[in-house]
């Protein structure tokens, strides 16, 4: 019987135009694909920043400086660069620089912990690889000194502040109002420190490089946090990552010089890293946003420069949506706005659309270890919300039953499992976590639980790892969170499950719940939690029904804005 995933039946549903790209667009690097567009667009507006504009031609030229600061001190090809900064010029500066120089760039979120900052440098520099690695002087002094000797492989440290890029005027008011954390910059026994605009923009030439990388070179190295375990270093490919980005812009149809993006994805994540890259290679200008949380800073940004694409989680377009500031923008010149990285409550994709307008909301799918998009709904043609679309050029894409790893019927759960160029060349220093991701005929095993419907649309179920067995029956947490959602009391839910002592082998459904702040809440949790159970008794089979119901004031999230499960776990 043959495969019914083996035709690529999907992509009927294309939209018109978009079509499987020649593979021989994926040979090349990233460096070389964008040398064409810096200058073409030399003079054109490539960053916003707090209101600071840089062309495409100072990008070229500090990113230039940074490649040549890293030669200097020794750095090869393939030696590894921590990008440890929130949303700022330096990040994009850092990034570009860093693969200028054959080197490899490593997201470290600004939020990790000085213990989680030493495992991720100390993972990337266990091979014997030269490390540097730039970060805020507020962390430098917090964290970087106190764990610097023991990180025998960070060569050298480059620090900067959120403010550097900023007129001296805004930095020193910044300082005196104390809306700029800053910490004192001190040697280190056996490192180079740098100050990135002194030492580096001061003194290096911006004459480009000269390092011969080619296609196949590892370009980036980005952690991934995983549900269980220490984080583990996805190694992607100038390749994965060029075919990735090719396949999203022939996707959403971007005419190359013609758009402003505005995202609030940190660059430490995937999603935001591609995102950035994309728009830096498609000439588009970019609104940086520092800090997604503070939606007035966005509103401003997006009433000024009227941006043609969104990009967010679903939890800060829902923070953008309780904003009035949001509603009363003109959307007019609003193409597409994306959502990824977490599920997104189908009444909140209605109300988002009432706003921003109707069908210009896509949904997509992806993860680190595939470069990272592996779904998209349509961009012109219809988009089916709930859904994550299809799957996108080049991909080939199965799902199977996560047990016996046999393809499962069409309309029935599985494991998504994903093919193609954009699939990561493994785990970095992790070959027996390598091969349980990547089987033997190269299908990544995503680790979610989706089912693919007969037009090819996609819809995420769960994780695997958060799908709940409960007295036999598998509860899909998402699916129930969904459903929940409905409640007017509930803003945000997240469902774990807990050992049911009386049934080994069986769990409990735990819901944490937190209250939207327009629900008017008299604060009497025991008749809350009974109305939400009485409504989840109509609303779900019996089996899905949660037995536990935790009110909590902040549901914890992940540092890119999705439920951190991992946190709840521990309660």
């Amino acid at each position: 019987m043959s495969s019914p995933y083996a035709s690529k039946f999907w992509k009927k549903n294309w939209d018109k135009g978009v079509e499987d790209l020649d593979p021989k667009e994926f040979d090349t690097t990233y460096p070389e694909m964008i040398a064409e567009t810096f200058k073409t667009y030399a003079d054109k507006m490539a960053i916003e920043y707090l209101g600071v504009e840089l062309t495409f031609k100072e990008i070229d030229e500090y990113s230039n400086q940074f490649a040549n600061m890293l030669i200097d001190h020794g750095f090869k090809k393939g030696d590894m660069v921590g990008i440890n900064l929130p949303n700022t010029p330096q990040y994009i500066i850092a990034l570009v620089g860093t693969l200028k120089a054959g080197c490899i760039v490593s997201g470290v979120s600004p939020l990790l912990s000085a213990v989680q900052i030493q495992y991720q440098i100390n993972d990337l520099g266990s091979g014997g690889k030269n490390v540097a690695l730039i970060t805020l002087d507020a962390i430098f002094a917090g964290h970087i000194v106190k764990i610097a000797d023991k990180m025998p492989q960070l060569k050298v440290v480059i620090t900067t502040s959120v403010a550097s890029f900023l007129p001296k005027i805004k930095q020193v008011l910044g300082k005196a109002l104390g809306k700029v954390p800053k910490g004192k910059v001190t040697p280190l026994e056996g490192k180079f420190v740098l100050d990135l605009h002194k030492d580096v923009f001061g003194k290096y030439s911006t004459d480009p490089v000269n390092v011969e990388i080619t296609p196949d070179d590892i370009g980036w190295i980005q952690y991934t946090g995983g549900t269980t375990g220490p984080p583990k270093g996805a190694m992607l490919s100038h390749r994965n990552c060029i075919s990735n980005m090719k396949s999203i812009i022939a996707w959403l149809q971007w005419e190359m010089g013609k758009g402003i993006l505005c995202s609030g994805f940190p660059y430490f994540h995937i999603a935001g890293l591609t995102v950035c890259e994309s728009s830096l290679y498609a000439g588009f200008g970019q609104l940086v946003i520092p800090n997604p949380r503070d939606t007035d800073h966005i509103v401003k940004v997006m009433n000024k420069y009227h941006p043609t694409n969104l990009v967010n989680v679903p939890s800060l377009y829902q923070l953008l949506i309780k904003n009035p500031k949001f509603r009363e923008i003109d959307h007019s010149e609003l193409g597409t706005c994306i959502s990824a990285a977490s599920p997104f409550p189908k009444e909140s994709q209605i109300e988002l659309e009432s706003i921003i307008g109707k069908g210009k909301l896509l949904e997509l799918y992806g993860m680190t270890e595939t470069s990272p998009v592996s779904t998209m709904n349509p961009s012109i043609g219809e988009k089916q919300l709930g859904t994550v679309g299809l799957p996108i050029q080049n991909v080939e894409l199965k799902i199977v039953d996560p047990e016996s790893g046999k393809e499962v019927p069409l309309g029935e759960p599985g494991e998504i499992c994903v093919r193609g160029p954009l699939v990561m060349q493994g785990y970095y220093n992790k070959p027996e976590e390598t091969k349980k991701a990547i089987d033997s005929d190269g299908y990544m095993h995503t680790g979610d639980v989706g089912l693919i419907q007969e037009d090819g649309f996609i819809k995420i179920v769960d994780r695997t790892k958060d799908m709940i067995i409960v007295g036999g029956y598998k509860v899909f947490s998402s699916k129930v969170e969904d459903a929940l959602t409905k409640h007017p009391a509930i803003g945000m839910i997240a469902l774990i499950g807990e050992p049911n002592p009386d049934r080994p082998g069986s769990e409990i459904v735990n819901a944490y719940i937190q209250v939207d702040p327009t629900y008017e809440y008299d604060g009497n949790e025991e008749k809350l939690k009974k109305e939400i159970d009485e409504f989840a008794r109509e609303q779900c089979a019996p089996y899905e029904v949660p037995k536990k119901y935790h009110i909590m004031e902040e549901i914890p999230l992940t540092a890119v804005g999705k439920v951190d499960k991992k946190v709840l776990r521990k309660k």
